[in-house]
């Protein structure tokens, strides 16, 4: 952990605290904390603002006595801005064409070059009518040169934590990819029998199939392939606030009912914003589900610092060829993504073989 995001402040400026009352909401790594209060006595400032990253230690606010004389922490200021002025021509229909000088932040002059706008056309709003990048930026959407913006969406808290993990592992794990078709035929009957769902399902038969296929459920470190002991097998749900990945510890030592159980009370905390760090932590691989979005087949980036990651597609009744006659079955498509640094493709393929062997046969039900 680097740094966190203030999520919410609970108290203002000037209202009383008592200690161990939660005082701030920060965000890490996917996981909400409630920061308790240390002191009691009034948030006397608050330096971190709502919505800001704030590197690991840093004063985020103070407490104090009401009269207490502070010495107040303060945020380090950005570097002021140069007050470099730059030329820029303007031609003009004239035998004594002049030089005019244009006053425009380097960043600016960068962008108007970019974007091709002429900035003596420009109206400066910084100090002095110096002109800035949104000043430029106005200019060119005016002019059509640039696309209007509706919105802009900061890239914070989990959507930031799950961008960099996953440019980590895109950058540094070379991913290969298998596919294969099940046959989800008893699956399906069993499914409208009991009301398990398929991800269940799948969970389960993952972990009956990483016992088997240790090489699946381990990660790289230097130099070292280090295998688990443990299957704990993490599921992507989606939230309002982004993707996060709860973890179901010991999956194989897990019944069915039992794996069921805790899936949905992992999912109803993630959709409440309430998973703790325990519960994120400590996946060995993971499943991701689109088929509930009619997606038949895709690619998911694997989840570092595990080396596969499952992918399943939705199931759909399809002809096939069964002993010369056509005969509709339901069929899933199932993506093994893998690191090939650790996995090659027939030991990767091998154990997708043995997941579609649980599923298929419904060995899934056995304790």
């Amino acid at each position: 952990m680097k740094e966190g995001t203030v999520v919410q402040w609970f108290k203002k400026e000037g209202e009383m605290v008592q200690k161990g009352e939660p005082l701030v909401e920060v965000l890490s790594e996917k996981v909400t904390y409630d920061v308790e209060a240390p002191e009691s006595g009034v948030l006397r400032r608050i330096i971190a603002s709502e919505g800001s990253d704030v590197p690991v230690d840093q004063v985020i606010g103070i407490v104090a006595a009401a009269d207490e004389h502070i010495i107040e922490e303060r945020i380090p200021a950005p570097p002021a801005p140069t007050q470099e002025i730059e030329e820029v021509t303007r031609a003009v229909l004239k035998p004594d064409a002049v030089r005019e000088r244009i006053p425009a932040s380097p960043a600016a002059k960068r962008l108007a070059k970019e974007l091709r706008v002429d900035l003596t056309q420009v109206r400066g709003t910084g100090p002095e009518g110096r002109i800035v990048e949104d000043d430029v930026r106005r200019s060119a959407e005016q002019r059509g040169l640039r696309l209007r913006v509706k919105e802009v969406v900061p890239l914070t808290g989990i959507r930031k934590t799950t961008a960099e993990r996953l440019t980590l592992s895109a950058k540094t794990a070379p991913h290969s990819a298998i596919v294969m078709e099940l046959d989800m035929t008893n699956a399906s009957e069993f499914q409208r029998e009991t009301q398990f769902s398929y991800t269940e399902m799948l969970i389960k038969a993952v972990a009956k199939a990483l016992l088997d296929h240790r090489l699946l459920n381990a990660t790289l470190e230097g130099e070292q392939i280090k295998v688990f002991e443990d299957i704990n097998v993490g599921v992507a749900v989606t939230t309002e606030n982004g993707l996060v990945v709860p973890v179901i510890r010991n999956a194989d030592k897990k019944s069915l009912s039992e794996i069921s159980s805790v899936l949905k009370e992992l999912v109803e905390k993630a959709r409440q914003g309430k998973l703790t760090r325990e519960d994120l932590t400590a996946g060995t691989f993971t499943i991701t589900n689109l088929g509930m979005y009619g997606v038949d087949v895709f690619f998911p980036i694997i989840n570092p610092p595990e080396t596969a990651i499952l992918g399943v597609g939705r199931v759909v009744d399809k002809p096939v060829a069964v002993d010369g006659q056509v005969t509709i079955k339901p069929l899933m498509q199932l993506s093994l993504v893998y690191d090939h640094r650790i996995v090659d493709g027939a030991p990767a393929a091998r154990f997708l073989q043995t997941v579609k062997q649980v599923l298929e046969t419904n060995s899934f039900k056995d304790n």
